[in-house]
């Protein structure tokens, strides 16, 4: 009988189609890391050179924690379908692009008294 199988012929095969699944599994496994990371990166606002120059002009402040809150509420906001929301703060008034994650331009609070906005779609109060 000539139409023998030699065992080390499928000891071969079966570690090829065992190593097979793994590598995708570690593909895998690191598309969906890099993934995340992407995602989580893309929450983070971005200020505009024209924003930052505002900020920087203004002496406009804004701490860690408020810019969290900021964007917490962009997030929640875009849910709801807005795009381009204006965000009152007691010190400053931000126009942020929630499709973009960026702040458009930024002023202090006492300046946007008696100013018209438009472009906008919403409204955030952030205290």
């Amino acid at each position: 009988m000539n139409t023998c199988i030699h065992p080390f012929q499928i000891h071969l095969n079966t570690n090829a189609a065992r190593n097979e699944p793994s590598k995708q599994k570690v593909e895998g496994s690191s598309f969906s890391n890099e993934l995340m990371q992407a995602i989580e990166k893309a929450g983070h606002l971005k200020i505009s050179k024209h924003a930052r120059a505002r900020m920087e002009q203004r002496n406009i402040d804004i701490s860690p924690a408020k810019w969290q809150q900021i964007e917490e509420k962009i997030r929640e906001a875009k849910v709801k379908g807005v795009k381009e929301p204006l965000v009152l703060l007691n010190n400053a008034a931000l126009v942020i692009s929630a499709v973009n994650n960026t702040v458009i331009t930024m002023m202090a609070r006492h300046e946007a008294n008696g100013q018209i906005f438009n472009n906008i779609d919403g409204t955030i109060i952030v205290d």
